[in-house]
């Protein structure tokens, strides 16, 4: 599996997701920048992600909903705030209503995620979630983010082991 470590900090407000692949940091890059390969990946597998707007450029925007197996929609924004194609992005991420306009009953997370080489052909990536309170944090833990975002990340391997040869 790809995820490596979960690390949960209520002191500092972050949770911090470490995984490692046997891909270029290009490569792994490319799962953020094509919005049709991070649709494979974003969101847990019964909770497939689509993303009709796909911008990953500092001051861009990405609108994305995932879709239930009962056909139900979690939607949400992400607001970009560092791209650094193959190494780092800044992100601020938030729930959105059905018609699209914010949801500010629940809670945001701000990510940072980090690629770099660890060897030749080996990629760790971390994904740091931060929260504005502990109340946030615990709220989006609650409603199973650690558990998502895991599942979410460990479709990763699939993905980059079809794209071996391509």
């Amino acid at each position: 599996m790809s995820v490596v470590d979960v690390r949960k900090d209520p002191a500092n407000l972050t949770m911090t997701m470490t995984c490692e692949f046997h891909a270029t940091p290009e490569r792994v890059w490319q799962l953020w920048a094509d919005p049709r390969q991070l649709e494979r990946w974003w969101g847990p597998p019964e909770w497939p992600a689509t993303f009709p707007v796909h911008d990953l450029r500092p001051g861009g925007k990405a609108e994305f909903y995932m879709t239930g197996p009962e056909g139900d929609k979690s939607s949400g924004y992400w607001l970009v705030d560092v791209a650094e194609p193959p190494r780092y992005l800044e992100i601020r991420d938030g729930f959105t209503n059905p018609d699209g306009t914010r949801n500010d009953d629940l809670p945001g997370v701000s990510f940072r995620v980090t690629i770099e080489e660890i060897e030749q052909g080996r990629t760790r990536m971390v994904l740091e979630n931060s929260f504005e309170t502990l109340e946030a944090m615990e709220t989006l833990l609650e409603m199973g983010m650690d558990e998502g975002m895991t599942l979410a990340l460990g479709q990763i391997d699939a993905i980059l082991e079809g794209s071996k040869g391509a």
